[in-house]
């Protein structure tokens, strides 16, 4: 898990294709097909909403062939 060294560092959530999440240091360019979820805030801030938000953390392919 990431400790912080400088507990005013802001991050973004992040999602993929598959509906995966992720936290990203704001400062810095997202990996190629990762796009901003709209939340930003300190590491826990940011942890707390993935934690809120993505309650089902299969991959959405799998979760469509689950559901079919």
């Amino acid at each position: 898990m990431y400790e912080p060294q400088d507990p005013t560092r802001r991050f973004d959530v992040v999602v993929n294709d598959e509906g995966q999440h992720s936290l990203w240091p704001a400062d810095r360019t997202r990996p190629a097909g990762w796009r901003p979820l709209g939340f930003s805030g300190s590491h826990q801030e940011c942890l707390d909403h993935v934690a809120a938000v993505w309650t089902d953390i299969r991959p959405l392919t799998t979760r469509r062939e689950t559901s079919a």
